[in-house]
């Protein structure tokens, strides 16, 4: 018996079959090879098309099935995880009305910041735990005050998990954590948002139907079987946003307990039982893929969009054709700590929450051009990614998160040895880094939500650290130092 998750990103979609018994992966795939355009028309946009998601879906599920050691008869359940915050419109005919507003577009940052001082910023953060922000509601508004003509066409609104499970299902269904990811969840009334649907002036028919993030939600139709090559007939049984889904994956479930990511953007996910927010919403609380109204179990959000972003950006504009991301890794480990007085702040991917939604860019200062290399241009890289999650994660403090350990794949910027013992030297947490992703992640949930696993624990024995990096006291202090002087440029740079 087998297990198949799906990981939208913004940059590819990843699919995975897991061995039910022995909890490994038995194959993997993903589309497209080179990263998913995002198109950005305007300043500050970030678009996609859901159309090449579900192309993408369909691709990977192809090369997946091709796997000889893949027999599709023996999938019994799908989980969905997907990229959070953005925007998909459907008209009665279930056409997409324009493309999907994604996570890092900026266009609805002042929409957001008006309804957060119109509403009253108690009452905000007291029902919904933040503002209305950049979020999928006020990106909805957005599109209701500059495109009235497709506004009028909307039948339903959708997270982009909520229309891959359409597209592989015909049911039209979203989830309380998706709501509350977009700011449509009401946490006193355990409801979808009557405060954000009126002052908006949606029509709460744009809301689908609401089913438990864990569960059989539908089954795969006919016409999906045949794109993807599965039988139909299989349960969807879990769906969630890409960084609870994370937390998810490496068993992050309970109170105290803290997940980290550093793909495209950054996150550090902490679970609590207790309704607190930042009252700045530089951080953001959610309901967690496990939370009901009797288990409170909510995740508070860090997020640095420039993360991978970063990383990916030298490596096409500075790095060198020929050159990989483990031979950058190698170039930063070759300078000390604080980059000869480099600072990056790696903030070039839209308006950024830490930063009370403003876009500054990216900035780089200090650069001498007879000192530095690219040697140094990759540690201040990998330094800035750091300073940027330490400075959230002394938000995070203040709303009870304090971590005993970090969790992480073993992927991305966690390959990268400067990144990963900078962050356990400056956080003086240890860190865990586990053989597991998205995927497989979604893919053992939809496990538990299809009743073949009795539990979580269960779900996740076949879960294994991998490496383990503890605090390096040696280069704490430099590493402070280096990161005081950042901050002070950060913190100048939010003034302006």
């Amino acid at each position: 018996m087998n297990l198949l998750g799906y990981d939208l990103g913004s940059s590819s979609v990843k699919a995975s079959i897991m061995d039910v018994e022995t909890g490994e992966c038995i194959a993997s795939a993903f589309h497209p090879k080179e990263e998913m355009k995002i198109d950005a028309p305007e300043k500050e946009w970030a678009e996609q098309h859901p159309e090449t998601w579900w192309q993408s879906i369909v691709a990977a599920t192809r090369e997946l099935m091709q796997n000889p050691a893949v027999k599709k008869e023996t999938i019994s359940a799908v989980g969905i995880s997907y990229q959070m915050h953005g925007l998909v419109v459907l008209g009665k005919d279930h056409e997409v009305l324009r493309p999907s507003i994604i996570w890092c577009d900026s266009r609805a940052v002042k929409i957001g910041d008006k309804a957060f001082d119109q509403i009253g910023g108690e009452k905000c953060l007291a029902s919904l735990l933040n503002s209305p922000g950049n979020f999928t509601a006020s990106k909805l508004r957005w599109v209701k005050e500059n495109e009235p003509a497709v506004y009028d066409q909307i039948d339903k609104i959708m997270l982009p998990g909520d229309y891959i499970a359409f597209r592989m299902t015909g049911d039209i269904q979203t989830t309380p954590s998706g709501l509350s990811e977009g700011i449509f969840w009401d946490f006193k009334e355990h409801d979808v948002s009557s405060l954000i649907m009126d002052h908006f002036g949606f029509d709460k028919s744009f809301v689908p139907t609401i089913v438990s993030n864990i569960g059989v939600q539908s089954h795969i139709h006919a016409q999906a079987a045949k794109e993807l090559g599965i039988p139909a007939g299989i349960p969807v049984a879990y769906r969630a946003g890409d960084q609870p889904n994370n937390a998810l994956s490496l068993n992050v479930l309970n109170p105290g307990e803290i997940a980290a990511t550093a793909g495209t953007s950054g996150v550090v996910f902490g679970v609590s039982d207790q309704i607190k927010y930042d009252p700045l919403s530089r951080v953001n609380t959610f309901a967690h893929v496990n939370h009901t109204r009797e288990n409170s179990r909510l995740g508070v959000l860090l997020c640095v969009n420039g993360t991978g972003s970063t990383n990916a950006w030298l490596k096409r504009n500075v790095a060198g054709e020929n050159m990989s991301y483990d031979d950058m890794n190698k170039l930063a480990g070759q300078i000390p700590v604080g980059a000869d007085g480099l600072k990056i702040l790696p903030f070039g991917n839209g308006a950024e929450r830490i930063m009370r939604n403003k876009d500054t860019g990216c900035v780089v200062e200090g650069l001498n051009f007879n000192r530095h290399t690219k040697s140094h241009f990759m540690r201040a890289a990998h330094e800035g990614i750091v300073f940027a999650f330490q400075y959230g994660m002394s938000i995070m403090h203040e709303t009870g998160i304090d971590p005993a350990v970090i969790r992480a794949g073993h992927a991305n910027m966690f390959l990268s040895p400067v990144f990963r013992e900078s962050l356990a030297a400056i956080t003086q947490t240890g860190i865990e880094l586990y053989n597991t992703d998205g995927s497989q992640g979604a893919a053992r949930a939809a496990g538990v939500g299809a009743g073949i696993y009795k539990s979580f624990g269960e779900a996740f024995s076949g879960l294994k650290v991998i490496k383990t990096i503890q605090p390096d006291p040696s280069i704490q202090k430099p590493l402070l130092d280096a990161y005081n002087d950042w901050k002070s440029l950060l913190e100048e740079k939010i003034k302006e």
